[in-house]
């Protein structure tokens, strides 16, 4: 991992330096993994099953991130830390930021069209991030 990215933006102040909260990241844990199983259920429509995808996967980016020591107000540079805290690839992070750009759309301009493929995709990559996050050390504390 490349923490001293982390370290850069820190100094930089696009981070916060906090310390690692155990309470904290029990916490986004669970929003995550009950947001991420009702965003399995085929029954809730696609833009319900997107929203609650997206709102896992950031719930999780940021677990990371606070396993890490650092804090962040931006959705997306949230997302952009995750190469540095989980070791992403970039096929995750395509995924999560086009779909950063979609929730977007639907917040501030009233548009989403939920793609099915996209939202397997962000199911999929949320899978991932969960088993990543699970398997941090220390019980959230880095």
């Amino acid at each position: 991992m490349t923490l001293a990215n982390l370290h850069n933006l820190q100094k930089t102040g696009s981070l916060k330096l906090e310390a690692p909260s155990a309470s904290e990241f029990s916490g986004l844990l669970r929003s995550a993994v009950v947001r991420l199983q009702d965003a399995k259920n085929l029954t809730l429509a696609p833009d319900s099953r997107f929203d609650l995808a997206y709102n896992a996967s950031h719930a999780l980016a940021l677990a990371a991130l606070r396993h890490h020591g650092y804090r962040c107000d931006n959705r997306y540079l949230v997302f952009q830390c995750l190469p540095h805290t989980l070791e992403a690839k970039p096929e995750i992070w395509r995924i999560l930021a086009k779909c950063h750009q979609q929730r977007n759309l639907a917040e501030y301009e009233g548009h989403l069209e939920v793609d099915d493929r996209l939202l397997n995709e962000l199911i999929q990559a949320a899978d991932w991030l969960l088993a990543k996050v699970q398997a941090l050390p220390g019980q959230g504390i880095g």
